[in-house]
C-alpha cells in the first residue's frame, strides 16, 4: 500500500530510551541487524547508538551509507576537542527514509560552524551542536591540515576564537 511505512519487528528494535522514537530503519546487506534512525540518534548494528551530534560526516551514495563518528580527545576551557573516527559503511538495498533522516538530523544538530586559519599552518573548525537533553549548545573544535595542537599559541588562539564565536550568538 502506498503511504504505509514498514514496521520494525519488536524483536529487532534497539533498546530505546523512554522519549526516543523510531523515524526510519533499514537492513544492511549481509547483516541480521538493522540501522535505526530515531529522534535521538542513529542505532548501528550491534546495538550501538551514535547521537546526532556525535556524527561528524554522513554521506549517501545511492547504495552505501557512510558515517564518520567523532570522538572527544579532551576538554579545554569549556569546549571539546574532537577527532574523526574511522568511517562506518553500510550497503542498504532498501534504504527507506534512513539517508534522508540521517542528513536532516545531523544538519539540524549543527547550530553554528566556522573555519579559521591558525598560526604555523592548518586550521580549526569551531562548531556548536544541539544535543538532546542538554540545555544550551555543546561547543567543539576540530583541528585540520596539520595544525600543531600542542603549540600554546594555537591553544590560546583557539580559546579566543571559541569565546568570540560564543559571544557572536549570545552564549
Amino acid at each position: 500500500m502506498l503511504g504505509r511505512r514498514r514496521r520494525l519487528p519488536a524483536e529487532r528494535r534497539p533498546p530505546l530510551e523512554r522519549e526516543e522514537r523510531i523515524l526510519a530503519w533499514a537492513e544492511p546487506a549481509g547483516s541480521t541487524d538493522v540501522i535505526v534512525a530515531t529522534n535521538r540518534g542513529l542505532w548501528l548494528p550491534g546495538s550501538h547508538r551514535l547521537g546526532w551530534a556525535e556524527i561528524h560526516k554522513a554521506a549517501w551514495s545511492g547504495q552505501e551509507l557512510a558515517v564518520t563518528p567523532a570522538a572527544e580527545v579532551t576538554t579545554i576551557n569549556g569546549y571539546a576537542v574532537m577527532t574523526d573516527q574511522p568511517s562506518l559503511r553500510y550497503t542498504l538495498g532498501q534504504p527507506g527514509d534512513v539517508p534522508h533522516q540521517v542528513r536532516a538530523r545531523v544538519t539540524r544538530s549543527v547550530a553554528y560552524t566556522i573555519q579559521h586559519a591558525l598560526p604555523g599552518g592548518g586550521g580549526v573548525r569551531i562548531a556548536a551542536r544541539r544535543v538532546p537533553g542538554l540545555d544550551g549548545l555543546r561547543w567543539t573544535v576540530r583541528y585540520e591540515g596539520g595544525a600543531d595542537v600542542d603549540d600554546p599559541a594555537v591553544r590560546e588562539m583557539t580559546s579566543q576564537l571559541v569565546a568570540q564565536a560564543q559571544a557572536s550568538i549570545g552564549q
